[in-house]
């Protein structure tokens, strides 16, 4: 394991007549130095082995050396000599005047010299040796004195065999140096010296201010940086380091998994060994329901916190929750190593400080014992984006072919056209919104007042794809791969899909010009999703016959051409292919830009696009006003998703001002539109009473509507509804169907209700301890491994509040400065 060593004293004066050994030896450390290498092997001599037992005992912290711990490991003359030498210079203020040691410090053997000497500060000021004697000398106050050693590999793995890493590097931490020792910037003095020894190069730097008895220096202080230059100097290392803690952490997420579903079952079955978390929760929910005051653990009262960290420390003890935290333990520890010799003992969960959020986690569950909470399991935020992101790409594209689609297809044959091409069937290939298409689509999509009518639909597209009009070709093929009105047939589909993306190409070759963007549009996106040609095979890397992949540079080449004219669907096509950064290399600037050019034209669902970019501040700067902007401009245009969105917003009152009327509106607006996500918000909302009178009647009926469109949530509320018979007639029949509905899509909770339908006596204290260990388990894979009190990655929400910061102090929101305690 890479390792750094860094000591940290205060110069003093020492009296002429102390340790006369090592001012002897001082004398002749020349001659030392160059001993026969060929007797370096041999093992260390009497005289060297009683000198280092004097150091050892005057001088303690020599112990913590890596020349020492050479020494230890290969007694030999050559580890020897090299430890004395090492050991004495660190010291070297016992054994002379400060002044004396400016001058070792800078023209000592095997200084790397800067012009006369090796002495260097801060960028642009020069240093003059007998100057900066005449001020140490004359310093009324402390002149302290650090040292940074490394592993000769170590230096020159990382660079760090050259006085100029060292430069750059220590000049780089002047605000480290202030912070921590106390000393204003205009007062600050510090002066350092690289030393490339031949095993272990170091670095000696002296610090101190101009103003006397200024400055002091604690032991928390001399960690903190010491933590610091081990973060910079083994960046690389570190973050190595977290790409294998990260693949660790996400099997050992599975195995807690696996862990939740065997105790919940152990629970209800009666065999479980470990009943005591079940029971603890029970008390300390009926503890909590006549507490007054927040329920948050730094309020509460002594006995309360100490039956919340029986219930953590309990958790700890199941077997798969004990491994994954004595690997969070182990890599912590690794971490430490690197710059401390001291053990870093791994105390009970309980008393972890870095992972305190556990007890917060089962005051929240133990409250929603015996409330509507406990039916409310649902997805993370992310999950629940990551659904919406999916619908929206989805939906985005098809508004792009049908709603705006109509009027751009109107355009084109707002005039007659000769489109006819030489061949052998000389047919007039065309993409034209004729009353016989119109009629087709009305068929194909049915309305609020007629049922769908796939069979005449199919007649009349096919009566328009004899005509050579692409659009119908296009819909004969979805209807084949969809299955609409017979089976579904990828030959068939792929057949028309084909003739469809050459009467295209076709049409636009002989297009007006303002038709051509349109085609153009519908051409690349027909690339982009590898519809009507035969996708290449390129080789796979594991072995087989390979794989298909979609043709995006055509895609984008096609793309590029329709968004250059302004098509706003072609930008909006072309952004998500930007912003995805899969079939190109990713770009998100281009991206934004896309998606702005689109929207201003008064394309929803781009506007819908920047307002989630803006309003998460990940990959571009966060903008709430700006947000908010476009998510209204694009909800106003009815888009569903911006209406769930800001719906969301006003209600969670987080990234603006809370507002439950306003949140009512939108997510109602967005109901109508069938939105699952916005039913299934609202049933929550009226079932849980939080902002509003509960009104389960209301809740009930959003729900149904919510499940009813596949919401598993939703199904999963309504299961558990019926089921228990919270403020509704217990109903099993009526439970079934929705808990298997929703079990079916992979939730565990629905599972386990149905293996267990008669077995529990209240549900809310046993799902409150399967929250309780996916929770723990999900705090594990997001705690950011901290060490020494630096935090090594910084989380989405610091993230921006930093580029927050920066912008306010006038910093661009990017700048890569280096890395300083953000702790």
């Amino acid at each position: 394991m890479p390792k750094i060593i860094f000591t940290s004293r205060y110069l003093r004066d020492a009296p002429p007549e102390q340790l006369g050994n090592y001012v002897k030896y001082i004398g002749t450390r020349e001659g030392v130095e160059k001993i026969d290498e060929s007797k370096g092997h041999l093992p260390a001599t009497a005289a060297q082995k009683n000198l280092i037992a004097q150091l050892l005992r005057d001088l303690p912290k020599a112990r913590a050396m890596l020349e020492y711990e050479d020494y230890r490991l290969h007694p030999t003359r050559r580890n020897a000599s090299e430890f004395i030498s090492t050991a004495l210079e660190w010291n070297l203020d016992l054994l002379s005047k400060r002044e004396n040691y400016v001058d070792y410090l800078a023209n000592r053997p095997h200084v790397e010299r800067i012009g006369e000497h090796g002495l260097f500060t801060d960028a642009g000021k020069p240093v003059v040796i007998a100057r900066v004697q005449e001020e140490v000398k004359a310093h009324k106050g402390p002149v302290w004195t650090h040292v940074v050693s490394l592993k000769r590999e170590d230096a020159a793995r990382l660079g760090y065999d050259s006085g100029k890493q060292w430069m750059e590097l220590l000049r780089s931490k002047r605000a480290m140096f202030c912070k921590q020792m106390k000393i204003d910037s205009e007062n600050l003095r510090w002066y350092a010296a690289f030393h490339n020894e031949s095993y272990h190069p170091h670095v000696h730097v002296m610090v101190y201010s101009a103003k006397d008895h200024d400055g002091f220096l604690t032991e928390p202080a001399i960690e903190a940086m010491r933590s610091e230059l081990a973060h910079d100097i083994f960046r690389q290392d570190f973050a190595n380091l977290y790409g294998v803690q990260n693949a660790a952490r996400e099997g050992l997420k599975k195995e807690a998994e696996q862990t939740v579903k065997r105790l919940i079952q152990e629970i209800q079955s009666g065999t479980c060994q470990n009943q005591k978390i079940e029971k603890q929760i029970h008390r300390l929910s009926k503890r909590l329901q006549r507490t007054n005051g927040k329920k948050v653990y730094g309020y509460l009262k002594a006995d309360l916190k100490q039956m919340v960290d029986r219930i953590v420390d309990e958790l700890e003890q199941e077997p798969h929750i004990k491994e994954l935290y004595q690997s969070w333990g182990t890599a912590r520890e690794k971490i430490w190593q690197t710059y401390s010799d001291q053990p870093i003992p791994l105390a009970p969960l309980s008393q972890q400080k870095e992972l305190k959020r556990i007890k917060n986690m089962v005051i929240t569950e133990a409250m929603k014992i015996g409330s509507h909470h406990f039916l409310l399991e649902e997805s993370s935020a992310e999950e629940t984006d990551i659904w919406i992101d999916r619908a929206v790409t989805e939906m985005g594209s098809i508004a792009g072919d049908e709603r705006r689609g109509e009027s751009e297809r109107r355009d084109a044959a707002d005039e007659p056209e000769d489109n006819e091409l030489p061949g052998d069937n000389d047919i007039d290939f065309h993409a034209e919104w004729s009353d016989t298409y119109k009629v087709a689509c009305q068929c194909l999509y049915g309305s609020d007042e007629k049922k769908p009518d796939f069979k005449e639909a199919f007649r009349l597209f096919s009566g328009e794809a004899e005509e050579g009009n692409a659009l119908a070709m296009f819909d004969l093929g979805r209807m084949y791969a969809d299955g609409l009105g017979r089976e579904a047939d990828p030959a068939k589909a792929h057949e028309w899909y084909g003739k469809a993306l050459t009467a295209f190409v076709a049409a636009e070759q002989c297009a007006e010009e303002r038709q051509r963007p349109y085609l153009q549009y519908r051409i690349g996106k027909m690339y982009a999703a590898g519809l009507g040609y035969e996708l290449p095979v390129v080789p796979d890397e594991e072995g087989g016959d390979g794989k298909a992949v979609r043709d995006y540079e055509k895609a984008v080449a096609w793309l590029e051409k329709a968004a250059e004219a302004e098509h706003a669907s072609a930008q909006y096509a072309l952004a998500n292919i930007y912003l995805a950064g899969e079939a190109v290399a990713k770009d998100v600037t281009k991206a934004t830009e896309l998606f702005t050019r689109a929207a201003k034209q008064g394309h929803d669902y781009a506007a819908y696009q920047l307002g989630k970019q803006f309003l998460q501040g990940e990959e571009t700067e966060k903008d709430v006003e700006a947000a908010i902007k476009w998510l209204k401009q694009s909800a106003a245009a009815n888009n569903q998703y911006a209406q769930y969105s800001l719906g969301k917003l006003y209600l969670d009152g987080e990234k603006v001002e809370k507002d439950i009327r306003t949140a009512i509106t939108y997510l109602k607006k967005s109901a109508a539109q069938n939105n699952a996500f916005a039913e299934y918000r609202l049933g929550r909302f009226y079932l849980l009473g939080e902002d509003v009178e509960a009104d389960v009647k209301e809740a009930v009926q959003w729900l149904e509507q919510s499940a009813s469109q596949g919401n598993q949530y939703a199904q999963y509320a309504l299961g558990k509804l019926y089921l228990c018979g919270h403020e509704v007639p217990r109903n099993k029949e009526k439970a079934l169907p929705y808990l298997e509905a929703s079990a079916a899509q992979g939730n565990i909770y629905a599972q386990f209700l149905l293996d267990h339908l008669d077995s529990f006596y209240e549900p809310s204290v046993f799902l409150a301890t399967t929250r309780l260990m996916h929770r723990l388990a999900q705090m594990f894979e997001e705690e950011k491994w901290k060490a020494g009190g630096s935090s090594m990655q910084v989380e989405g929400k610091l993230r921006s509040r930093i580029r927050e910061k920066k912008k306010a102090m006038g910093h661009k929101s990017d700048d890569e400065t280096p890395c300083q305690n953000l702790s």
